[in-house]
């Protein structure tokens, strides 16, 4: 997206501005803390191991900081690659947890002021009162107005503090490293031993900054080249800082001893490097390990506000944000509004927020956020977008990625629970904004969700193929029970009738009765056929059945034909024409158990389709117990049909209906073997909300598309608009003769206000197909949830 933001990043400033994100508590703050935590020497393996657990996210966004060189950093990518709601977490989640960090970071200098002056603190400032506080606000304010006026000179700044850091901090592993007493360095590799996962989760925000250089991509110069080389350089020299520093603080400063002379807090807080210094250099060591402490948090703080800042501009940019954020300066070519609000929410923290559980609050955020970039990229490779051309491409996908996601779950599961509480509620305060503001602003979704749609509609389409290439036969079972109506059963034969086509279908239609129970169970059903003393003669047979035949096969089996049998009314004749040619035996079974006889029947008998009357009263009291059609679908061992009758007797239009998910095949063919015995045209119908997505609607009409290639009989497309799914369908389904839906299940929503497809088939007048695969019943929640999402 073209922007007004100046190019004046090189490759220093924008490896100065990472490194300054970086280098800061790292080193002046967390080596005390994190060498008790790990219980001893080992911590320094512990910045070594956090750092090689930063080089997947570092190679994820610098191959799409490559691919989109735009503000906003590891928002951008997660946003475009897992889609708004994703995105604005990491946007606002980043946005929170960097304000926080730079503002504490400003304070975070009070260990070596007072080392050095310990006067300070006794003094009080009018209105502030610690002076500390009023110069970590006036610092604060001149960082707001030098990145209010221009970003250039921001990178030079952050450029010039950081050479001096590195400077000092050489030059005190060079002179310190001569002190180093071995005895305290024993114990290096000892990575198994004690808090190592927790030492490493802790100084884990130490290279929180490596990413942040993406944060202002839109402003470098040859993005391509520079920012992979940026990312990874920063983050070698920091590992390499860290170790050697922290190793020889270590070595020199005896932390437990440090401790009990009141030098160090309990906990190892205070100003270790100074005090190293001291020990080992002298007083000008110490002015220097000082004055380099106070740059190097005043150049995180910097940092920290020049990367926040543009979160809010580039999510103002997306429609995540009132597009106020986003309107950049013409005079100094900034954006002013996202500088200056980071810049206030900053002086607000600075005044008021304790510093306790910083770092681990930052990490655990921190760690998420390094979790979305990786599965962002994932995104991006698996959605195969066009646009998305990289220059930079991280090396070892998939596994690279995989394992930055997982080892940042194992680490996060040790930081601790408050900072993992906290994170969790910025996530949720992000999910309440993104719904109460940005849902419907935006018309959009991520690479991913736009990649699997993708794989799921062809591999949907593949099986559509395949079953309708496949020439199986199909036994179809129609049965009949006491409570199943007249016309119900006509139809229901018409159906299987109409069927004929999916190969050489044979149809039985099966009447099964209840029985009395005996006083003594385990009474086998009873089942009479034409050999028989108790087969019925055919003038005794219901009227529904147009004809009957020996089950088998044989010379005793025939093809119903129109008038080759005695006429009793017009429905008969009526059923007779619909059937013909179609050949049919029929049965009848009595049991004490019918719905279990339905079952074991179709069961041992092997039957591939199951055809039953649609009870309506069935779903509308599931909550109290399940009726005989909840406990078909759920126990049937093929393939459901519950018809709806309301008077078949042809079709010239058959409305085939996906209300969630993709279109199942046997539907489809069900559908396709009545249109063509029928002549009908089978209109596909789905629905969208209406603030869907563009990509979404697009994806089902090229689905749609390519299923009409497969079907053997004429058919058109229709997506559509409605918020109300059911109604909306059903206002175009209802002119049709035939609708075919599916029987899908629902959670505790659909047991109370009744599943969608019910409610469809309710709304409309036309008889109802509704379609249960036998694979149906396999399908989970979560899928059933993910293909609705997609679809």
């Amino acid at each position: 997206m073209p922007t007004d933001l100046k190019r004046d990043l090189g490759l220093p400033e924008t490896t100065a501005i990472a490194i300054g994100a970086m280098v800061g508590s790292g080193i002046f703050i967390l080596p005390g803390i994190a060498y008790l935590e790990a219980g001893g020497p080992s911590v320094v393996a512990a910045f070594l191991v956090a750092a090689v657990l930063i080089v997947p996210a570092a190679l994820s966004a610098s191959e799409m900081a490559t691919a989109m060189p735009e503000d906003g950093g590891s928002y951008v990518y997660v946003e475009r690659g897992m889609g708004p709601l994703l995105g604005t977490i990491a946007g606002l989640g980043n946005w929170f947890m960097l304000s926080f960090k730079g503002a504490l970071a400003l304070v975070g200098g009070v260990p070596y002021l007072v080392y050095v002056a310990p006067a300070i603190a006794d003094a009080t400032v009018p209105i502030v009162g610690d002076p500390v506080i009023a110069l970590a606000l006036a610092i604060a304010t001149g960082f707001i107005v030098l990145n209010l006026v221009s970003t250039s000179s921001t990178g030079r700044l952050q450029f010039f503090i950081v050479g001096v850091m590195v400077v000092v901090m050489g030059a005190f592993v060079l002179l310190g490293g001569r002190h180093v007493d071995p005895a305290q360095t024993d114990g290096l590799t000892a990575v198994g031993e004690g808090n190592f996962l927790a030492a490493t989760a802790l100084v884990f925000i130490s290279y929180a900054g490596v990413i942040k250089i993406a944060a202002v991509a839109e402003e470098v110069k040859d993005p391509g080249r520079v920012i992979p080389q940026a990312m990874l350089g920063s983050l070698l020299v920091t590992t390499l800082l860290y170790v050697l520093v922290v190793y020889v603080a270590i070595g020199i400063v005896d932390v437990d001893a440090a401790i009990g002379q009141g030098l160090l807090a309990a906990d190892g807080e205070g100003a270790i490097m100074a005090i190293a210094a001291d020990q080992a250099i002298g007083t000008v060591g110490v002015i220097a390990v000082t004055v380099a402490a106070l740059l190097a948090l005043a150049s995180t703080a910097n940092a920290g506000l020049l990367s926040a800042s543009r979160f809010p501009f580039a999510m103002a940019r997306d429609d995540l944000a009132p597009s106020a954020f986003a309107t950049v300066s013409e005079r100094f070519g900034t954006p002013v509004l996202a500088v200056a609000t980071t810049g206030a929410v900053m002086l607000v923290m600075i005044a008021y927020l304790p510093i306790d559980q910083v770092a681990k609050l930052g990490s655990a955020f921190q760690i998420l956020v390094f979790i979305l970039v990786n599965l962002a990229l994932v995104g991006f490779r698996e959605g195969a977008l066009e646009e998305y051309n990289p220059e930079f491409v991280s090396p070892l996908y998939p596994w690279m990625q995989l394992f930055g996601m997982a080892s940042g779950f194992v680490v996060l599961t040790q930081i601790g629970l408050f900072p993992f509480a906290a994170a969790v509620a910025v996530t949720g305060v992000s999910v309440v904004y993104y719904y109460a503001y940005a849902r419907h602003r935006v018309d959009r979704e991520g690479a991913a969700r736009t990649g699997v749609r993708k794989e799921v509609g062809d591999r949907a389409i593949e099986r559509t193929e395949e079953l309708f290439a496949d020439d199986r036969t199909y036994d179809a079972l129609v049965a009949i029970t006491d409570e199943t109506s007249e016309p119900g059963a006509r139809d229901m034969l018409r159906v299987a009738a109409d069927l004929s086509r999916l190969g050489s279908t044979h149809v039985s239609a099966v009447r099964f009765s209840e029985t009395p129970q005996h006083v003594f169970g385990g009474h086998a059903p009873d089942v009479a056929q034409a050999d028989d003393p108790d087969w019925l003669p055919f003038d005794e047979r219901p009227e529904w059945l147009a004809a009957a035949t020996r089950a088998g096969g044989g010379p005793e089996q025939s093809s119903i034909t129109a008038g080759s049998l005695p006429q009793t009314d017009t429905a008969t004749e009526a059923t007779l024409e619909a059937a013909a040619g179609t050949a049919v035996d029929y049965r009848e079974v009595t049991a004490e158990n019918v719905r279990q006889a339905v079952v074991d029947f179709a069961t041992f008998e092997g039957y591939d389709l199951l055809l039953l009357e649609r009870r309506r009263e069935d779903f509308h009291r599931r909550l109290f117990g399940v009726g005989d059609t909840e406990w078909f679908l759920r126990n049937a061992p093929c393939g459901v049909l519950l018809v709806e009758d309301r008077g078949f007797d042809g079709a010239d239009e058959i409305a085939v209906v996906a209300s969630r998910g993709a279109y199942d095949p046997l539907k489809l063919l069900v559908a396709d073997a009545i249109a063509e015995e029928t002549g009908a045209r089978i209109t596909l119908l789905q629905a969208v909300p209406e603030a869907a997505p563009e990509q979404r609607r697009e994806a089902i009409e090229d689905y749609h598309a390519a299923l009409i290639s497969i079907l053997t009989v004429p058919a058109q497309s229709r997506v559509i608009e409605a918020d109300d799914r059911v109604a909306g369908l059903a206002r175009f389904a209802e002119p049709a003769d035939l609708l075919v839906t599916g029987t899908e299940a629902r959670g505790f929503g659909g047991e109370l206000l009744g599943r969608p497809d019910d409610r469809l088939v309710d709304s409309v007048d036309c008889t109802a197909v509704m379609v249960q695969p036998e694979s149906e019943r396999r399908v989970g929640f979560l899928k059933r949830a993910v293909l609705d999402r997609l679809f």
